[in-house]
């Protein structure tokens, strides 16, 4: 049995430029797997981070809801209507919208998302919200994102260096007319693949800058709390049955997974990175496959030897599946190193949350696998061909 290993090394390492063009190849090929699977993964966790921070057991929203960057506003007076079932214990209005802002360095006008609530309560559960809650019940007084592009300034910067609340132009985009603003703190939330920069503030401060955009009686999100001990399937189903259907109801898991939804299947970067990813894979197969076949053939008459000594076909097989293995691994473990790196290139580069996770490992390894046997499996039929009779 420990002989069979050796017969697939060494045949392999016979060529060694081949081998290591092969190896190279595959290590290619499992670092555009890591990455599309880093980027799908940031485009997901990116564009839900808002949803998993809000606290709330039910979230409210009109029924054309898309997703939290495409909301459909619905009235208000839905949400006071869900405060009147037993079992909930209180409502919160959201306000989303993007306005656009002037970058107080260089004049330019960037695109940001805004949101609003009522200060009473940090519905949204990020890093320096809850701290600076009583700053947003001032008058025009904003949190401003630290971790956003780089495009809108060095507003968190100068804050950090102590400076007086710097301020701050919002202009909505179908207004020349800015309302200028102050920072009063900095929270952490950080680009997703559709919002570059953000800002929250009261709900008061909200209607102010979009007073001209939209009806004040008009909402986006409402987060409904509900009393402990209450059965949440129970109450779910009551208000979907007894609110009109200008509306959707979701607990807070499906509110999640429609956001992930819909970035994956409704929108072109979802079907991007899942066919990126498919291609890929193909390629490593026709690269392994092409590796393994010039190897076949340029020692078929040492496999048509074996075959007149007495090995059988199947012990001949078995080497080219060591060797599509042997392959696999060699070629994984510099690509997974690599896209470490690489990891962390491109998280300082967009400010996505890119990062290297088990799963993904375990997966492009399985991947990388299965490519290779895959493409061991292609080569048989010319091991097959290899006959001591022609041969000799």
């Amino acid at each position: 049995m420990a002989s069979k290993i050796p017969i697939a090394w060494l045949q392999l390492i016979r060529n060694k430029l081949r081998s290591c063009i092969a190896v190279a190849g595959i290590a290619f090929i499992v670092m555009l797997m890591f990455m599309q699977l880093g980027f799908q993964d940031a485009l997901y966790s990116s564009a839900t981070q808002v949803h998993r921070s809000l606290q709330g057991d039910l979230f409210l929203v009109s029924s054309q809801y898309k997703a939290l960057t495409a909301t459909q506003s619905f009235s208000r007076t839905r949400l006071y209507q869900a405060l009147g079932f037993d079992g909930v214990e209180s409502v919160t209005p959201i306000y989303l919208g993007f306005a656009k802002f002037k970058n107080p360095d260089n004049g330019e006008k960037y695109s940001i998302y805004v949101m609003g609530f009522e200060p009473s309560k940090a519905i949204i559960n990020l890093p320096g919200i809850k701290e600076n809650l009583d700053k947003l019940k001032l008058s025009d007084v904003v949190l401003f994102d630290k971790d956003s592009r780089p495009e809108f300034g060095d507003v968190a910067i100068r804050f950090q260096r102590g400076e007086s609340q710097p301020s701050i132009e919002i202009f909505p985009f179908d207004s020349l007319a800015g309302l200028r603003l102050r920072v009063g703190g900095l929270f952490s939330l950080g680009p997703s693949f559709g919002v570059d920069g953000n800002l929250i503030v009261s709900d008061t401060t909200f209607l102010r800058i979009f007073q001209n955009a939209r009806p004040t009686d008009k909402i986006d999100v409402g987060a409904i709390a509900l009393k402990p001990g209450v059965d949440t399937a129970k109450i779910t189903q009551q208000l979907r049955e007894k609110l009109p259907n200008d509306v959707l109801i979701f607990t807070h898991e499906e509110f999640v997974n429609f956001e992930k939804e819909y970035w994956a299947n409704r929108t072109p970067i979802g079907f991007i990175l899942n066919l990126m990813l498919t291609m890929g894979s193909v390629v490593g197969i026709v690269i392994v496959y092409q590796i393994l076949f010039s190897n076949i053939a340029s020692q078929l008459v040492a496999y048509a030897t074996l075959k007149a000594i007495g090995y059988a076909n199947n012990y001949l097989l078995r080497v080219v599946f060591k060797q599509a293995f042997i392959l696999a691994v060699l070629g994984y473990i510099p690509g997974w190193i690599t896209s470490k790196y690489l990891y962390e290139f491109a998280m300082k580069a967009t400010k996505l949350p890119i990062s290297m996770s088990f799963n993904n490992a375990l997966i492009v390894l399985i991947a990388t696998a299965l490519m290779c046997m895959t493409s061991g499996a292609l080569t048989i039929n010319q091991l097959r061909s290899a006959d001591p009779a022609d041969i000799f």
